[in-house]
């Protein structure tokens, strides 16, 4: 049994995306009319997507409707959703199309062995994460820069829960307000497309009801897939640091993700070696 109100979440996406556009975003002339709600107006979707009016509104009101692939394909485009919220929106629906590669499957609690061979070789800090963001393997290079995973309960072992609920590393993101809102965007794709999965969907409770910063972020519903980028960090006895992240996913172990850092700089270099050294 799904976990996820697929309808009502389908209705409130659609009500965000929408909110979010003015006319000129879509190439709409701007109306004199005073718009007593912010974004675009339903019927301007309507008009965008080759739908009725009556169609848009029951959508957005949840009231049962499966909109077919080639209404979803007219929404996505008419409310400029990027790749990702457009997977997301067909997600929702369950309607994934054929012709895009599918998102990987639920993954195990075990790390692939291509993943352990990295972890093994890899002189930079590596781990490994499944749909939940549950941390499942690590080098000691990844545990020396953050922190000792294994003396952690298992359930701790989340890099959104740490990031979100775990005192000790409330100064370690530099720029963590980005990397949460990167963080809960990513997992929002993950929850949509994993709707039966029960220890997603607790966690997702969890964090909501335990920290308002998460609660505020995933009720914005952004969605997006992290795949590379940088991180401003602060190790607790080497300083501060910046890391570029490469997001690879073993085909041999669908539904996980294996993520290197690496340094971003010379001075972050010298950081990782001391952490290196100290492992």
């Amino acid at each position: 049994m799904s976990t996820v109100d697929q309808t009502r979440e389908l209705a409130a996406f659609l009500r965000t995306r929408r909110e979010r556009l003015r006319p000129g975003d879509v190439e709409l002339p701007a109306r004199r009319t005073h718009r007593r709600t912010p974004g675009l107006r339903r019927e301007e979707v309507a008009e965008l997507a080759g739908v009725s009016v009556d169609y848009v509104i029951r959508l957005e009101q949840g009231r049962g409707l499966r909109p077919s692939p080639e209404v979803l394909e007219a929404l996505a485009a008419a409310l400029r959703l990027s790749e990702d919220e457009r997977l997301y929106l067909f997600d929702l629906a369950r309607q994934r199309p054929t012709s895009r590669p599918e998102r990987e499957g639920p993954a195990g609690d075990e790390a692939g062995p291509l993943s352990r061979l990295v972890l093994d070789l890899s002189p930079l800090p590596a781990m490994v994460v499944n749909h939940r963001f549950d941390i499942i393997a690590w080098n000691p290079e990844m545990a020396g820069l953050m922190l000792d995973f294994g003396s952690l309960p298992p359930r701790q072992r989340n890099s959104l829960w740490l990031c979100m609920l775990h005192p000790g590393l409330d100064h370690f993101f530099r720029d963590r307000e980005r990397t949460v809102r990167e963080g809960i965007a990513d997992l929002r794709a993950s929850w949509a497309a994993h709707p039966d999965d029960k220890r997603l969907a607790d966690l997702v409770e969890e964090l909501t009801s335990g920290n308002e910063e998460f609660a505020r972020l995933w009720a914005m519903r952004d969605v997006r897939v992290n795949a590379r980028g940088q991180k401003r960090l602060r190790h607790a006895t080497e300083g501060p640091l910046t890391v570029e992240y490469e997001v690879l996913a073993p085909l041999q172990a669908p539904g996980q993700r294996l993520i290197i850092y690496r340094a971003a700089d010379p001075d972050s270099q010298r950081v990782l070696d001391a952490v290196a050294r100290a492992c």
